[in-house]
């Protein structure tokens, strides 16, 4: 009899658990529209007003003064419905690496307590920023004369609709007591933290170590999304270890997502699958292919060159890796390349490709240290094709066993066609960066171009446009690019609160003190720059660093035109490089590839990068030898 109950119970219970997945996929299901739709939309409405600001200036001269400000408010919130959107598909970057070698019940157990502690990260961000975006109420935007609460406003939406959604994901869960577990561990921590609060705040800039190197790397590889990592350490450091207001989380993160040049990011993204609708992308990959696809490896050197190419027009990397991935990566697929290593090349060339002009990091340098930057645009061109080798040497290596036995050799006849059917395409990156070196378009405006482009060559030299993947795609867009800014937001928080401890201060005074004259240095500034670079996109680390390291190089007698080569390089390798650098789970999130997939075959590349940044650190002339 206590048989049958046993089993009437575990039947009850299934039963439960199908009526709470029923109910909460149901809820889920009405909110998708509400959030996909308006998304989509501020998608189009952006480059809507980019556009007309380009030919209002440009055509009529005539500029519409308030369409930055508006694009900036859209912005915002296209950030944070992407963002919502992308924890509803899962899409926001985790490290699953140490959690997929355990078995599968500890590896479901992880993946609760992964959505838990963004719940939790949620729930403690949700007051902030209400404050935050009703403190904005008194604050009038200049040109359009409104509240700038309408744009804070997105803040405490998105986080609470990001809430609702952690909720129904919770909900969704068929082993409550997975669920049960894992919000009292998450609750356990919190609590913990909050108690030792006391015993934390003597501690100094050990709290630094604490929180943002055991915390953070706890939770990373646990398999937290790493934005709600970077977010819940740099909140628990803030609220446990000072007295700073909590609101101020909120601050920097609107601050490292509202920067407009990041507005390249979804546009870049939509242009890069508008570029694959249209049939362009296949057009250049037949040419390239022809051309290269005899060669061991030879589409990887293509993607080498595209990034050396592309790079600098939008000043954002994530922006150059969302121009590239989706033209090359089905073809290479389809020619058999492992996406890890797609992945983990397309992550190097971001670190490559960070001192071609014009890019947005080296006028940061030449504005706040007062370097030439022409000077610094003339320097930046030959280490980046020093890095570029060492890379296609790797590319070599690794290729150098490729059988080729199945692939023929095209004919000139055939390179020659497939070049004229892809020269639209192929001129769609110099037509970009004419537009603006011209002064036609600003960095964040000229991906409207280019989807303007695109769209009149795919209808009418390509005539290949699908209408019905436009809305799709848009949503796609908002997705990818909430979950990469959201990312960069948090980071913003964490380089902050790093300044605001004085650890900006203390590191300057190490280095003056440093024995062994220009070479130590050097070394110290590329360890240090690769660390700084993990956790910091390259223009506030530099608004952060400069000034202070800039004139402690002129001391010892490093010019500033190298020194400025080796930082940037060195920020790169440590933006792309895992287990935290950001660029790379931005790359992931551009390629759709697993981060663990590139794990392995990103070392080879990031080995070759430090030789290349060790050879331009010692050998001054490559930065500085056609000034």
């Amino acid at each position: 009899m206590a048989h049958v109950t046993n089993i009437d119970a575990g039947v009850a219970d299934e039963l439960h658990a199908r009526s709470r997945q029923h109910w909460a996929a149901r809820i889920n299901a009405a909110l998708i529209p509400l959030i996909e739709i308006p998304a989509a939309l501020i998608v189009v409405a952006e480059i809507v007003v980019l556009l007309a600001g380009i030919i209002a200036r440009y055509v009529f001269h005539s500029p519409i003064v308030w369409s930055d400000e508006l694009a900036g408010i859209l912005f915002l919130w296209l950030a944070m419905l992407g963002a919502v959107i992308a924890l509803q598909r899962g899409e926001h970057m985790r490290m699953t690496a140490i959690v997929g070698m355990l078995p599968p019940r500890a590896q479901a157990f992880l993946d609760v307590v992964a959505m838990a502690a963004a719940l939790a990260f949620l729930i403690l961000l949700i007051y902030p920023a209400y404050e935050f975006a009703a403190d904005e109420v008194w604050v009038t935007t200049p040109a359009l004369e409104i509240a700038n609460s309408w744009r804070a406003a997105a803040l405490p939406v998105g986080i609470g609709l990001m809430m609702l959604v952690a909720l129904l994901r919770l909900a969704s869960v068929g082993d409550l007591r997975h669920v049960a577990g894992a919000l009292a561990l998450v609750v356990a921590v919190v609590g913990l933290l909050t108690l030792l609060a006391p015993v934390l705040q003597p501690l100094g800039n050990l709290n630094l170590l604490i929180f943002f190197v055991g915390f953070v790397g706890a939770m990373v590889f646990a398999a937290v999304p790493i934005a709600f990592a970077f977010g819940l350490a740099t909140f628990g450091f803030i609220a446990l270890t000072t007295s700073t207001p909590d609101v101020v989380v909120i601050g920097r993160m609107d601050e490292g997502m509202s920067h407009l040049i990041l507005l390249a990011v979804p546009l870049f993204v939509f242009l890069g699958l508008l570029i694959e609708m249209t049939g362009m992308a296949r057009a250049m990959v037949g040419f390239l292919a022809n051309l290269l696809g005899h060669v061991r490896g030879g589409l990887h050197y293509v993607l080498v060159g595209a990034m050396y190419l592309v790079s600098g027009i939008s000043g954002s990397k994530a922006a150059d890796m969302a121009a590239i991935a989706p033209v090359l990566f089905p073809e290479m697929k389809e020619r058999g390349a492992k996406p890890g290593d797609l992945v983990a090349l397309l992550s190097a060339t971001g670190a490559q490709t960070e001192t071609i002009p014009p890019s947005l990091v080296l006028i940061t340098i030449g504005s706040v240290t007062g370097v030439s930057i022409a000077a610094l645009f003339t320097g930046g061109l030959l280490p980046a094709v020093v890095l570029a080798i060492m890379l296609c040497a790797v590319v070599w290596w690794r290729y150098r066993g490729e059988d080729l036995s199945h692939v023929r050799r095209a004919t000139r006849r055939e390179i020659g066609r497939s070049f004229v059917i892809a020269l639209p395409a192929i001129a769609l990156p110099f037509v970009i960066r004419a537009a603006v070196i011209e002064g036609i378009a600003t960095a964040t405006e000229v991906s409207t171009i280019g989807i303007v482009y695109s769209a009149l060559a795919g209808l009418l030299i390509y005539r290949q446009f699908d209408w019905r993947r436009l809305y799709p795609m848009l949503v796609e867009t908002a997705g990818l690019s909430g979950a990469i800014l959201l990312i960069i937001g948090a980071a913003t928080g964490m380089a902050w609160a790093l300044t605001q401890s004085g650890f900006s201060a203390s590191l300057a005074t190490f280095m003056t003190g440093l024995p062994g004259g220009v070479p130590m240095f050097l070394a110290v500034t590329i360890v240090a720059f690769v660390v700084l670079g993990s956790v910091l996109e390259g223009i506030p680390a530099i608004v952060l660093f400069g000034p202070l390291l800039f004139p402690i190089a002129r001391q010892v007698g490093v010019h500033e035109v190298h020194y400025a080569m080796v930082v940037i390089l060195a920020m790169g390798i440590g933006l792309f490089a895992p287990p935290f650098g950001v660029g790379y789970y931005a790359a992931c999130a551009i390629s759709r590839i697993h981060p663990d997939q590139g794990m392995k075959p990103i070392v080879g590349y990031m080995l070759a990068l430090i030789i290349g940044t060790i050879v331009i650190a010692a050998v001054p002339w490559i930065s500085i030898g056609f000034l």
